[in-house]
């Protein structure tokens, strides 16, 4: 559905071969015609940027990045194959400001990096296509309207005058890699003899489960034959205006859209039927979503289809921070490896950019929630400003338009972090508010995409914007405020857009290829960590915080004295934070109904808050998520002089049958106490027991009364398929903390082949804590786990790309508390 001239059954070609990139001075050169013969001519791709055209050419190095925003860029192509005849210029986005000429004359002028332009000319043959990106560093300096407030994460200020990324523009945020160029499509498109244009989709999902897809159009010709088509049914279309059609298509018992932790992401292509030929339309899914406030009115949920949906996930940064790519190749493997993660939500923050259709269809497909902030983050936005409130309306209009039949998109959010810029300073109230966010974008959404819920900002909603206690926060209580684990329960958390964020340790493999430094030592190291700005600690320093929280060592002595043990530790670290946190707010009782963490993926090889390194890797800290995002789950909570509480989780749509164990271990062994219980789970439930209650009398299972030395330093629970089927579900507590039960163990590997599927089959007579599994050429299922005495694992190993499934891994096993390894 991309564009609004030309979009269903017309003839679009990419233009993205040919092109040349000149570099001149600012102003140098008025048209194309003036380029210098003596120019340095750079072969570029388009889509594509200017950094990645001079990437390619050797020029430039995004480890050490040069401005790009004080210089020119042509972009220049001879369309040869282009015959003559009446046409459309598609350009679906130009970063920045950028003047595009037809043989010498200019046809368009854009000052926003996201807007299409859609420009009919008559081409003549052979014709000559060129594009000026003008310098955006002198515009960056004039003085705009005054603010009310100066963010002090961004540079320079300017950039609340532009429509532009702030990606490249935060500094210890990312790396300052600025987005330059045609950065998403340029297309030729030649309009059929009868051409529909205008559509506009709506799909949605009634009570009594019907689904009712929404088509209006325009089309060019008097009274065409419309036919509107979808899962085995049709519908004509009626004319309700000059040239204005519409239909509504009725589907009883649809089977409704789910994200992929409650149900099936049932999508459905349509089409459309022109004088009887069919055009495919694309595929939309059913469903319905609401805001749940709560009893209180102060909460913030999403329920489903009717269903309350814990939502979990990640903050999308990009797939590639030089390239800006917008292809399904480019999104797929990370979106995967969220699915595959139990991620059910993904969020595109107001600091980076509007993502293709093809991201959305994605998450259409793998059943991943979208929350879609609209690009305004943290400055006060000139909201007098003519020329910019009109970009405002035409990049929602554009971005909504693209995006109107996909059920992914869950909620639209004005903005990020604007409010709590403006409270953060000490400015009351009446200064945060923006007609930006609070009137001219949700009247668009609401016109365009009435079936989502709006959010005016992240965070909003409390006492402060920020108060995790009401509505939506950004909550780095447990994190960055380098708080205890109780602040987690303390803070009534709601809803988190944003949380734990760390600097999360790659693997080792990554950092042998790419970041081969000396850790935290090295000015290498410490330039991918990332940090506020102006603050006196990084990242870096919250994970070593809660590294001497669990593992009762001094992080500085530690990484001094023994590198390997330190970056293990630090490995495992945030994983056990996470995991632990999400424990506490999933349980039951909990007011929270979602958190997504910062971020997803990072934008170079190092030790960033992604949780997918820049190579596609994933970090220690996606194995956690894995474990603590499973829809059918087992958690355990201290509470205190009340015992330990074992909470039990199904939010699939089946009764299930399980059986639920407890175990405690004295030295990580020897077997104290146990109980359990037949459980069977109605679908959407969740069940709680005391732990005293399985085992059928009192024991201090928190080591909360202390009437003696410990008795035991870990506890197990496990939910099994019945019958001593496979572990579900697993959780562990350690009373006396991670540290005390560190063991020296025997871990007996054996290598297994089933269905042409390698596994690796894990066992031990002694807990072992946070194992990890190396194989060369091969990504293990599930790793920096806890392997428990009596409960073998397997573990697929999952071949890399070039390498063959019959070639049979080997590899290492190795645990934390254990100086050996063990070989398979």
């Amino acid at each position: 559905m991309r564009g609004r001239l030309a979009s269903i059954g017309a003839e679009t070609t990419p233009l993205s071969e040919g092109w040349n990139l000149v570099l001149t001075e600012p102003g140098a050169c008025a048209s194309p015609h003036e380029l210098p013969l003596s120019a340095d001519v750079i072969p570029a791709e388009v889509p594509g940027t200017v950094a990645a055209a001079l990437e390619r050419a050797g020029l430039f190095d995004r480890e050490n990045p040069r401005p790009l925003d004080t210089q020119d860029a042509w972009y220049v192509c001879r369309l040869f194959d282009a015959p003559p005849g009446d046409a459309i210029l598609r350009f679906e986005g130009l970063a920045t400001l950028c003047h595009v000429f037809l043989n010498g004359q200019e046809i368009l002028a854009s000052e926003s990096m996201f807007t299409m332009h859609e420009v009919p000319v008559t081409l003549s043959g052979g014709d000559e296509l060129a594009m000026c990106f003008r310098a955006l560093a002198p515009r960056l300096s004039e003085n705009g309207p005054r603010a009310r407030w100066r963010p002090q994460m961004i540079t320079p200020q300017g950039l609340k005058n532009v429509r532009t990324t702030l990606l490249g523009r935060m500094p210890g945020w990312c790396p300052e890699i600025h987005a330059v160029g045609p950065w998403r499509a340029v297309t030729l498109v030649r309009r059929d003899v009868v051409s529909i244009d205008n559509v506009s989709v709506r799909a949605t999902l009634e009570e009594d489960g019907t689904g009712k897809l929404s088509v209006s159009l325009h089309a060019d010709v008097d009274n065409p034959s419309l036919m509107l088509r979808c899962a085995g049914r049709e519908q004509p279309f009626e004319k309700v205006g000059e040239k204005h059609y519409s239909a509504i298509l009725r589907l009883p018992d649809v089977e409704a859209w789910w994200p992929h932790t409650h149900g099936e992401p049932h999508l459905h292509a349509f089409s459309i039927v022109v004088d009887g030929v069919e055009i495919d339309a694309g595929r939309t899914g059913f469903r319905q979503i609401e805001v749940d406030h709560g009893e209180d009115g102060k909460s913030f949920g999403l329920r489903l289809n009717g269903e309350p949906v814990f939502c979990r996930g990640a903050v999308w940064t990009t797939a590639d921070i030089v390239r800006l790519p917008s292809e399904r190749g480019d999104y797929e493997p990370f979106l995967r490896l969220a699915a595959e993660a139990g991620m059910n939500m993904i969020r595109v923050g107001g600091t980076m950019a509007y993502e293709t259709p093809e991201f959305y269809a994605l998450c259409d497909e793998l059943g991943l929630l979208v929350w879609q902030d609209f690009m305004f983050a943290n400055f006060d936005y000139p909201k007098n400003d003519k020329a910019f409130m009109a970009h405002v309306h035409a990049e929602v209009e554009e971005f909504l338009h693209g995006v109107q039949g996909s059920p992914s998109i869950a909620v639209l959010c004005g903005g990020s972090e604007i409010y709590q810029q403006a409270a953060m300073l000490g400015l009351p109230a009446e200064f945060w508010s923006n007609p930006i966010t609070e009137e001219v974008i949700p009247a668009i959404a609401s016109r365009l995409r009435p079936d989502v819920p709006y959010v005016p900002n992240s965070p909003f909603g409390g006492a402060m914007p920020f108060s995790p206690n009401s509505a939506v926060t950004h909550y780095y209580g447990v994190g960055a405020y380098m708080r205890p684990f109780a602040d987690a329960r303390r803070a009534d958390v709601r809803f988190a857009a944003e949380s734990l964020a760390f600097a999360h340790v790659p693997q080792q493999k990554t950092l042998q290829r790419y970041l081969d430094v000396p850790p935290v030592h090295s000015p290498l190291w410490k330039a991918r960590v990332p940090r506020d700005r102006g603050a006196s600690w990084d990242f870096e320093d919250v994970r070593d915080f809660y590294l001497g929280e669990l593992y009762d060592v001094d992080p500085a002595a530690l990484r001094r004295e023994d590198k390997g043990r330190y970056l293990d530790l630090s490995r495992a670290v945030t994983g056990e934070v996470l995991e632990e946190t999400f424990a506490e707010w999933r349980r039951s009782g909990s007011r929270c109904n979602g958190a997504l963490v910062w971020t997803l993926q990072d934008l170079l090889p190092g030790p960033g808050w992604g949780v997918i390194d820049s190579t596609g890797e994933p970090k220690p800290i996606w194995y956690a998520m894995r474990r603590a995002f499973r829809p059918v789950q087992v958690v355990l909570t201290d509470e205190g002089t009340n015992g330990l509480d074992v909470h039990v989780i199904n939010e699939t749509n089946h009764i299930l049958k399980l059986d639920l164990e407890i175990v405690c271990f004295r030295r990580g062994k020897q077997h104290v106490v146990s109980g359990g219980r037949i459980l069977t789970l109605e679908p959407r439930s969740r069940e709680t027991f005391a732990a005293t209650d399985l085992f059928g009398a009192f024991f201090d299972t928190t080591y909360a009364f202390r009437f003696g030395p410990p008795s035991h330093d870990v506890v197990v629970a496990r939910l099994r398929l019945p019958d001593g089927g496979l572990v579900v579900a697993d959780a562990f507590y350690f009373p006396i903390g991670r540290a005390k039960a560190c063991h020296d163990v025997d871990i007996s590997v054996a290598l297994t082949r089933d269905d042409k599927r390698w596994f690796a089959d894990l066992t031990t007579d002694c807990l072992a804590q946070s194992v990890h599994l190396t194989a060369d050429g091969f990504r293990a299922s599930d790793d920096w786990f806890h392997l428990a005495p009596g409960a073998p694992k397997r573990v697929e190993l999952l071949p890399l790309p070039g390498k063959s499934e019959e070639d049979a891994p080997s590899g290492e096993v190795a645990s934390i508390g254990c100086a050996r390894s063990f070989a398979f």
